[in-house]
């Protein structure tokens, strides 16, 4: 079996949105003071991520570090032990300058008026008020409501991201989220008379039962509100969901036919594709915080909030991860229980060799349509890519990336099996690292 045949009959490995993947982090012994770690780091263009861990319901597909809604005084404790954190982190990194900011989670519209606004007050703490940088947020059907979102829009964010899923109640239900079609409605039709520059939807593809002509029932259902961009995403069946617990399997066939019918549409509508996953409305406004979403190749993020991570070039740190509830809400309660000079250290993480960041650089390049820009990655490593790593190569002769003197860029058919190239280029380390991980989960 050649490459191409290879890495088309499993084209669902994983989704490489960051790397080292976060299975690959371990406890870090001794725990690294975050002062000297980010003394020589640039620190002019960094990328903020708070990170609320609650949602109004545990969908069946979901691993994120999240819990279903907690009672107030859980949100109370949890912001406290937020602020705490972002004083000392912050501290800690020194004179930080933010080009962009996220809210996600969970769903940072789960928490209280009240709570929402204390989160807000801590980006504007930070120097990354609305009003200052670009800021994303992500919410739900059921919290878009009007008080949440004109408290979002006077603070003046630019990005809600909401994630639907999909328009047709079967599929929602199939995948473990009971929701109806007429929340999805009043929260877009109340996003879009707030007139924020940017509004993003989630769509999720190939669940049970869900047919091309359903997806594309909820493509265009989408498109009735013109969304700036749209995430289209397959569906993962992963260890220790709801959808696992009932013996739910997606067939991969099925979501690349699925994938097809739901780009060709987008593209005939004149979105232009940026991944695989990311649409963009041709001509629509582009933002500085979509980089929080792409982890951009250069840049450092500081993570604030318990499931948030934090990006240097030679470390990658975060508290512990788990996906089922009961190991979430024991990491939690830790958390929220940490004094503020407990906030000083990174204890858990991955560090990222010289090799791993040139991996990073170029995973999180050549997965886009715009591809890795060689005289880009010569001036931040001053080695060639295609040198770096051999496998830029093989993919080439495999028809899924072409190579010329000024970048590397992925082929359609390359851009369909992101899925598989990513995973492709992790080190035998990570994946060696990632395995453990997903052995102990198993057991």
């Amino acid at each position: 079996m050649n490459l191409l045949e290879s890495l088309a009959a499993d084209p669902y490995r994983g989704y490489a949105y960051a790397y080292p993947h976060k299975t690959a982090y371990g406890p870090l012994d001794p725990a690294v003071p975050l002062e000297p770690l980010w003394q020589n780091e640039p620190t002019d263009a960094l990328t903020l991520y708070v990170h609320v861990p609650i949602c109004e319901m545990r969908c069946g597909f979901c691993n994120l570090f999240t819990l279903r809604a907690e009672p107030e005084e859980f949100e109370s404790a949890y912001l406290a032990a937020l602020e705490r954190q972002a004083a000392r982190v912050l501290a800690a990194v020194g004179h930080a300058r933010f080009g962009s900011a996220a809210l996600g989670g969970g769903t940072p519209t789960q928490l209280s008026v009240a709570g929402l606004r204390r989160v807000l007050k801590i980006l504007e703490r930070a120097g990354a008020a609305p009003r200052e940088v670009s800021v994303s947020v992500e919410t739900s059907p059921r919290t878009a409501d009007e008080a949440r979102l004109d408290l979002l829009r006077d603070a003046g964010v630019q990005r809600i991201s909401i994630g639907v899923q999909s328009f047709d109640d079967r599929d929602t239900r199939a995948i473990g989220r009971p929701q109806h079609r007429s929340w999805v409605d009043g929260a877009l039709a109340r996003i879009r008379d707030r007139a924020f520059p940017v509004l993003n939807v989630d769509l999720i593809y190939g669940g049970e039962g869900q047919t091309p002509a359903r997806l594309l029932e909820s493509v265009g259902a989408a498109l009735v509100y013109a969304p700036e961009e749209i995430y289209l995403y397959p569906l993962y069946v992963r260890p220790r969901t709801g959808l696992a617990q009932k013996g739910r399997l997606v067939r991969s066939d099925g979501r690349v036919a699925l994938y097809r019918a739901a780009r060709d549409r987008l593209l005939d509508a004149g979105y232009e594709q940026v991944s695989m996953r990311f649409f963009r409305r041709a001509g629509a406004r582009r933002l500085h915080a979509e980089r929080a979403d792409t982890c951009c190749q250069e840049d450092g993020t500081v993570g604030l909030g318990c499931g948030a991570r934090s990006y240097t070039r030679a470390l990658h740190y975060a508290f512990e991860w788990a996906a089922d509830q009961a190991t979430i809400r024991d990491i939690l309660r830790a958390y929220v229980d940490t004094p503020a000079e407990g906030f000083a250290t990174a204890r858990h993480g991955a560090w990222v060799t010289p090799d791993e960041q040139r991996r990073r650089y170029v995973i999180k390049s050549v997965l886009r349509v715009e591809g890795l820009s060689r005289a880009s990655y010569r001036g931040f490593f001053g080695t060639d890519a295609v040198d770096d790593l051999p496998e830029i190569a093989a993919l080439a002769a495999a028809g899924l990336m072409t190579v010329d003197a000024d970048a590397v860029r992925p082929t359609t058919a390359g851009l369909e099996l992101s899925d598989a190239i990513g995973p492709y280029l992790y080190s035998p380390a990570v994946r060696g690292r990632m395995a453990l991980h997903e052995g102990a989960a198993a057991c």
